[in-house]
């Protein structure tokens, strides 16, 4: 199958279940095991050959698999997904029964109403978790109860506002919570296994953010597995933690490992469809029209440019994303550790980011996918990699004249 082909097929449903194992993992912030070492593990084991390798950390549950352990003079490139999703978590337990919660990097009225999970350590028995399902999120308990300006919108909801509904009746209601053990401190995560939607080669669901990058890394790793081994490039499928409150994961994989060059994947934004943000003037990047490539902060353009050509020569749709001076992804890994690498950061537009609604394209996904993939081969039949990433940086003295041309008339419709 061509590689126009394998991103415009719609994903196979095996694919799909895999990408929803993946994000519906249980993987909060500081407790990612459930999708690193219950989801991914197993699948690389799978897959994997026997002379691949698997890193593992003392501080936090990230693991990398490594095409060639041991093997630190080979041009190493790492390819970084995200495990951790944003948390809530109980703050406190009221007389009324009500659990006061925060909302971390949720907008509160995109919470109101929707089911999640808690999952509570058992104080007899710590770093043993029971789960806790049938509960709602909730703010202000009814239209009726709301102040005038919340009614009419003028008014948002706050954090503080937000709590976790048990439906706790009867006497002594907080006791009833506090003998089931849960305490500040215990996660709770949205309840919303993807499913897909009504536009072709569409999904929503919870937690894109970034069980998509964790998706992508993997079945890159897939593909290169069924190929003939890399040479010349020793390559790292990396799982990070802590990505949501700061890339603390990422940045020890990398001061672990060293890596030549870094790909974060990780979701985007379809800013052409988000509402009210005209005025912003911002890239013009659209679920549906291929993954997207960072330019800006300190992304390497030698890199960029190996990618721009494997898209270009396997006609694989490609978006530039604009960055400041931070990607805001696991791309900034080596720098944040002080390792010199080339990097970069590709990803795929979705709608509603940090949302239980969060939608995006499947062939997105699968053009990040297999863009990475023919980029890996191509750098594998280049000689002496590390000395052209250091004397190959881009002469913008060197730049070639370019004058006006009028546009080609576009061809008269029959």
């Amino acid at each position: 199958m061509s590689q126009k082909k394998a991103w415009a097929t719609p994903m196979p449903e095996t694919q799909f279940k895999f990408m929803r194992d993946i994000l519906s993992a249980p993987s909060p912030v500081g407790l990612e095991s459930a999708m690193t070492h219950g989801v991914i593990n197993p699948a690389f084991e799978k897959f994997a050959p026997k002379s691949w390798a698997m890193h593992s950390f003392k501080g936090n549950a990230g693991v990398v698999w490594d095409t060639h352990p041991g093997k630190d003079k080979m041009f190493t490139v790492m390819i970084i997904g995200h495990a951790d999703k944003i948390r809530m978590q109980v703050r406190k337990i009221g007389n009324d029964g009500k659990i006061w919660i925060n909302t971390d990097a949720f907008l509160p009225c995109t919470l109101i109403g929707h089911e999640v999970t808690l999952y509570s350590e058992d104080p007899k028995k710590p770093g043993s978790y029971r789960a806790i399902n049938g509960g709602t999120v909730e703010a202000l308990g009814a239209i009726h109860f709301a102040e005038p300006a919340q009614r009419t919108g003028d008014k948002g909801i706050s954090p503080k506002q937000i709590y976790l509904e048990l439906q706790i009746h009867g006497d002594e209601k907080a006791a009833q919570i506090e003998a089931l053990g849960i305490r500040p401190g215990d996660t709770l995560l949205l309840n919303r296994p993807i499913k897909r939607s009504f536009s072709p080669d569409t999904f929503y669901g919870a937690y894109l953010d970034n069980g998509l990058g964790c998706f992508a890394a993997a079945e890159l790793a897939r593909l290169m597995a069924k190929g003939p081994a890399l040479k010349n490039v020793r390559t790292q499928y990396a799982f990070a933690s802590h990505e949501e409150i700061g890339r603390f994961g990422s940045r020890v994989m990398a001061g672990e490992l060293k890596p030549d060059a870094i790909i974060g994947v990780d979701v985007n934004h379809d800013y052409v469809a988000a509402p009210n943000i005209g005025d912003r003037n911002m890239a013009p990047l659209e679920m549906g029209k291929g993954f997207t490539l960072s330019t800006g902060a300190i992304v390497s353009e030698q890199l960029n440019a190996h990618i721009k050509t494997s898209a270009l020569k396997n006609d694989i749709p490609m978006q530039v994303d604009v960055c400041g001076n931070d990607t805001g992804t696991d791309g900034m890994a080596g720098v944040l550790a002080s390792v010199d690498c080339a990097a970069t950061s590709i990803g795929f537009p979705v709608r509603n980011m940090h949302t239980i609604s969060e939608s995006g394209n499947t062939s997105d996904v699968l053009a990040a996918i297999h863009v990475m993939f023919e980029t890996l081969k191509v750098m594998d039949k280049e000689k002496d990699l590390h000395s052209k990433f250091k004397s190959n940086h881009p002469r913008l003295d060197k730049a070639s004249p370019l004058t006006h041309t009028k546009p080609k008339k576009a061809a008269a419709k029959k």
